[in-house]
C-alpha cells in the first residue's frame, strides 16, 4: 500500500481515542483520513452511514470478509465489526494519513498484514476512571457497560505484551495525552506536508 504509514489507535471504549483524534483532525485538516468502518450494528441517532460507519448486513459482510476484503474484523456484543482494505486505500488515495481504530484482536490481526502501520494504545489512568467515563456518557445499559469494562480488562492486559505496541499513552491529562500522540506522528505529518507541496 502506498502512501503515509497508516495509525493504529487501540484502547478501551472511554479511553478517549474518540477526543484525542477529533484534536489531532481539527489540527491537522486534511493530513488525518479516518477509515470508515464496516458495522452490522444499527446506527445510533445522529450517526451517518459511510461517515460513522458504513452500515451493512451481517451477510454482506461474510460474504467480503469470505473474499479477503478485510484487513481485520472481530464480533462485539453479537454485532460485527471491521476494517476493509477498500477503507483504507481511500484515505491513502487523498494522501492523507489513515487513522484506524481498532481492538486488540483486530491489532494483533494487522500484525499479520504488510500494513505496516504505527501502533498506539490509549488507555485510562484505571478501570475505576474509565467506569465513571462510560457512565457519565449515558449511552450504555447497565449490561452494556459491563461487558464493555470486562472487554477493557482484557484489552488493558493483553495490551502489556512486549513490543504490541509503538507507543502507549495513559489519558490521565488531555492536553498531555496529545502532545504524546502528536510527537509521534509528527515524522509521518511532516512527510504528508511536504508530498503535498511537490
Amino acid at each position: 500500500m502506498q502512501g503515509p504509514r497508516p495509525v493504529v489507535l487501540s484502547g478501551p471504549s472511554g479511553a478517549g481515542k474518540s477526543t484525542l483524534l477529533k484534536k489531532l483532525l481539527k489540527d491537522y485538516e486534511n493530513i488525518f483520513g479516518f477509515s470508515v468502518s464496516h458495522t452490522t450494528r444499527q446506527p445510533r441517532p445522529g450517526e451517518v452511514n459511510g461517515r460513522d460507519y458504513h452500515f451493512v448486513t451481517r451477510e454482506e459482510m461474510q460474504k467480503e470478509i469470505d473474499a479477503g476484503e478485510f484487513i481485520e474484523h472481530a464480533e462485539f456484543s453479537g454485532n460485527m465489526y471491521g476494517t476493509s482494505k477498500g477503507a483504507v486505500q481511500a484515505v491513502q488515495a487523498q494522501n492523507q494519513i489513515c487513522v484506524l481504530d481498532i481492538d486488540i484482536q483486530g491489532v494483533k490481526n494487522i500484525k499479520k498484514t504488510d500494513l505496516n502501520p504505527i501502533y498506539i494504545s490509549v488507555q485510562p489512568p484505571s478501570i475505576e476512571i474509565l467506569e465513571k467515563r462510560l457512565r457519565d456518557r449515558k449511552t450504555e445499559t447497565e449490561e452494556s457497560l459491563l461487558k464493555r469494562l470486562s472487554a477493557a480488562r482484557v484489552d488493558l492486559e493483553l495490551s502489556k505484551e512486549p513490543g504490541l505496541f509503538d507507543l502507549v499513552i495513559i489519558n490521565d491529562d488531555l492536553e498531555k495525552a496529545y502532545s504524546e500522540l502528536k510527537e509521534v506522528l509528527l515524522e509521518e505529518i511532516k512527510k504528508t506536508e511536504e508530498s503535498r507541496k511537490s
